[in-house]
């Protein structure tokens, strides 16, 4: 080891070691989940029957088959993944499976396994988009594919007949699909894309009116008219929950984009506007507007309770730690209990201390999500990730605010918990693609003149500028300052891309913009020294110089 110290050169920096796989921790966060999901069988069957559920070997093997297959490609294909988000998955499908067959005891209904049939379609999807999707900038260049594809599922259901209210499904020959669950994930990937190749242009340019600066018609337009057609298609359709999710990955995006907090303002002023509007003109929105003022009106009435009543009730029997899995009264609810009050179900038998714990789940899963944008340098792919856990995020807490009354019912449904086939795949292609950006965060890459890590886990230049890459080079180019120089932030290396989510990034820092990052137009470079002067000192080593501590982690 001396010899191979003295012969490397003195100013080559050693390699670098390399970052924990975490792979084995993957694989038993993974046991532990199918073991608590047959659990939960098999409590079930004795709490409603006294003995142990037939088909508990053919759960537990289906589950545990899948889980091993999730785990195979993710270590085969994408070894520095996340080791979180995978076992989190399969615990919430996994607890989402056992209360559907804990509600098919009470309704005479096979849910339960129509819903580990399509659990097996979406860990196809899953082990699909990880073993081809290398790259996951590869999708910025399909961006206005994905936003055209994204119309068409949305406006496909207005030609089928309306059920519960809302058109929102599409069946053919005894299959129903609902295609927004689709849509909302190729929406998200041509917001990331556009904004992320607009990003300079949204922060700093266009007119300024008090402390927001409303970007030019021209820069604005095509995401603005994309997001319009998009909510007047589901307004049409009253799938007021679809509506409301898009708004909201709107304005996250554009709020992480340009950093200016008031866009956060004008979005919480135009959904107020625009609910209040759709319920007092919409029948179906404004009776459930009715329910969430009065949940209790049908009580008074003599009609008995509603859905929103029933669920409250279920609730309150709960208590602090619940009746017991299969001993609740939820099934009373009515058609929606396997859908969005199946967490009415989940809140009466585990209690509130099952709530929080399943809150948590669903919190860690988000986090990770927001720890692999931190991880990365290219703009697309940060902005992704982002957008990716913010769908979930936002839907439960429209579902939670929904069944406990603090919002009026939307009819989304529970992500992984509740049933449903296009939910639930759709729910395991975020996952991949989190996974997927996970793994390029953590993978370390030798930089491109030398020794050292790069490509949004080390320092030194990232490697490669991708798609995703190629956005800021404009505005990166108009900043004056030399590659060496200080005032350019190493994020802002790949390829003159000035948009980085990196240590010392406006993301890291509660999503404030740096002045280093961006060198707003209409600045003059800055002044050369005289050459009689002598040299400054080289600043100190930043955060960006060393290997980031968020990819790691």
């Amino acid at each position: 080891m001396a010899r191979a110290a003295a012969a490397r050169p003195a100013d080559t920096p050693p390699p670098l070691p390399l970052l924990p796989k975490r792979r084995g921790i993957e694989l038993a966060l993974l046991v532990g989940a199918v073991l608590i999901s047959v659990c939960g069988y098999l409590v079930v069957g004795l709490a409603r029957g006294h003995a142990l559920p037939g088909g508990a070997v053919r759960y537990g093997a289906g589950l545990a088959g899948l889980a091993l297959l999730a785990h195979l490609a993710v270590r085969f294909r994408a070894p520095f993944a996340d080791p979180l988000l995978l076992p989190t998955a399969v615990l919430l499908n996994g607890l989402g499976l056992v209360l559907i067959f804990r509600l098919d005891l009470d309704t005479a209904d096979h849910a339960a396994p129509t819903q580990l049939m399509w659990s097996t379609v979406g860990v196809g999807l899953f082990i699909w988009v990880v073993v081809l999707l290398r790259d996951h900038r590869v999708l910025q260049r399909y961006a206005y594919v994905c936003a055209a594809l994204a119309l068409v599922l949305m406006a496909a259901p207005i030609l089928f007949p309306a059920i519960n209210g809302a058109k929102i499904w599409i069946r053919i020959a005894g299959f129903s699909i609902q295609p927004g669950e689709f849509a909302k994930v190729l929406i998200t990937v041509f917001f990331a894309a556009y904004l992320a190749a607009n990003r300079s242009a949204l922060a700093h340019t266009g007119r300024r009116m008090g402390r927001l600066r409303l970007p030019t018609g021209r820069v604005l337009g095509p995401i603005v008219a994309i997001w319009l057609i998009s909510v007047a298609v589901l307004v049409l359709e009253r799938d007021l929950g679809t509506s409301l999710l898009f708004f909201g990955i709107f304005v996250v995006l554009l709020y992480v984009a340009t950093g200016r907090t008031g866009w956060i303002a004008v979005g919480l002023i135009l959904a107020g506007v625009g609910a209040a509007a759709v319920g007092t003109l919409e029948p179906h929105v404004h009776s459930r507007v009715e329910d969430w003022q009065h949940p209790f009106a049908g009580i008074a009435a003599g009609r008995g309770p509603g859905q929103l009543a029933q669920s409250l009730f279920a609730f309150a029997a709960g208590g602090m730690l619940g009746t017991g899995l299969g001993q609740g009264h939820s099934y009373l609810i009515g058609f929606a209990m396997k859908s969005d009050f199946i967490l009415a179900t989940f809140g009466e038998e585990l209690g509130l201390a099952g709530l929080t714990a399943l809150f948590l789940l669903y919190a860690l899963l988000v986090a990770r999500g927001y720890r692999a944008a931190l991880g990365l340098r290219d703009p697309f792919g940060s902005l992704l990730a982002v957008g990716l856990a913010a769908l979930p995020a936002l839907q439960v807490f429209v579902i939670a605010g929904g069944v406990t009354g603090l919002i009026p019912l939307t009819g989304m449904a529970m992500p992984f918990l509740a049933q449903g086939g296009s939910s639930v795949v759709t729910n395991w292609i975020i996952i991949a693609l989190l996974l997927r950006i996970s793994d390029r965060a953590r993978t370390p890459r030798p930089e491109g003149g030398g020794a050292g890590s790069g490509r949004g886990s080390a320092a030194g230049r990232p490697a490669g500028s991708g798609a995703g890459s190629r956005s800021g080079a404009g505005a990166g180019a108009s900043s004056g300052s030399s590659p060496g120089s200080p005032a350019r932030s190493l994020v802002a290396q790949d390829a003159g891309s000035d948009a980085g989510f990196g240590a010392r990034s406006w993301v890291a820092g509660f999503l404030k913009p740096t002045r280093s990052q961006a060198q707003p137009p209409g600045r003059p470079p800055p002044r050369p020294q005289p050459r009689n002067r002598p040299p400054a000192a080289p600043p100190p080593a930043s955060a960006d110089d060393t290997a980031s501590p968020e990819a790691g982690r």
